[in-house]
């Protein structure tokens, strides 16, 4: 048993993230040394002892602090934090928090696995093979979705993504060639713009996929809309040299949470589509649920 302790540690040791573990009380258990260089905190410094007020924000997320360090911390959900150094400097950082339990389902404490966000890497995007170029207006969506979401952490209105990949995409590139792939990537554009809200916008998020931003109020409203706009892609008519290629999209919906961040809201929007195509695509898949439906 002490040997897979020392190779669970040695394994935490070496990663690039911190990592903290805090017992049921709120006492710091271990403490890796990525840990230490982000904070300037030793080991030291921390273990067996409550957590400093100046790293309450890293160790439990983005909770007061006077709750109970494993009372309310929502699992895995990502927030930037700021605190001091031991120096006494601002890091900024990226922290994931999670409740840890017994087998019979009783908090016994709280990970924490945190990086600097100056290493955040930009928000994710599609898969792009090489040489290819996103649309004009890629950039301009990036610093909306930056804007609307720093609005949305001030108290701003609710929002939510729709990733929409073309699941033919793949295959008619491999059987008709790149230019056939363009045509009806562009045929399903100009299907899902006639669907768009007034006030959303969309771009290309990579070589087969779509990004709308959508002020939708709640992830049922995000979803209904999702299916409205599957339905039109599969009603866009697309042949090429006389073959006619039926289209049905795959679609990822997530709406905003304020306890999360923007590219925490990405990957979630981008998982649930890839939930949606790996189930056999034309689905649509709720991040916030795991609803999934496959449109009428």
């Amino acid at each position: 048993m002490s040997d897979r302790t020392e190779l669970l540690e040695a394994a935490l040791d070496s990663l690039p993230e911190g990592v903290a573990l805090l017992s049921a009380e709120g006492l710091v258990l271990f403490w890796n040394r990525a840990a230490e260089a982000i904070t300037g905190y030793a080991g030291m410094d921390m273990l067996a002892r409550p957590a400093p007020e100046a790293l309450e924000l890293l160790l439990t997320g983005s909770r007061p602090a006077a709750q109970d360090p494993c009372a309310e911390s929502e699992a895995g959900h990502g927030a930037i934090v700021h605190v001091d150094h031991k120096l006494g400097h601002d890091v900024s950082a990226m922290v994931r928090t999670y409740v840890l339990r017994d087998g019979m389902g009783g908090r016994i404490g709280l990970a924490s696995v945190f990086h600097p966000a100056e290493s955040l890497d930009a928000l994710p995007h599609g898969e792009r093979g090489e040489g290819s170029q996103l649309d004009a207006n890629h950039a301009e969506l990036e610093d909306r979705l930056q804007a609307v979401f720093a609005d949305f952490c001030q108290g701003g209105e609710s929002f939510g993504v729709l990733w929409i990949t073309v699941d033919q995409a793949h295959e008619l590139r491999k059987t008709h060639g790149a230019a056939a792939c363009e045509a009806m990537i562009e045929k399903v554009e100009r299907a899902l713009r006639n669907g768009l809200r007034p006030a959303e916008e969309m771009g290309r998020w990579g070589d087969d996929e779509f990004l709308v931003l959508s002020h939708e109020r709640t992830p049922e409203m995000l979803g209904a809309h999702a299916q409205a706009l599957a339905g039109l892609a599969r009603t866009a008519d697309f042949r090429w040299w006389g073959d006619r290629v039926s289209l049905t999209v795959s679609i990822g919906a997530a709406q905003a949470e304020r306890e999360g961040s923007l590219v925490d809201l990405l990957e979630r929007a981008k998982a649930a589509m890839f939930t949606s195509f790996h189930a056999g695509g034309n689905r649509i898949a709720s991040a916030s649920g795991g609803q999934e439906c496959s449109p009428s």
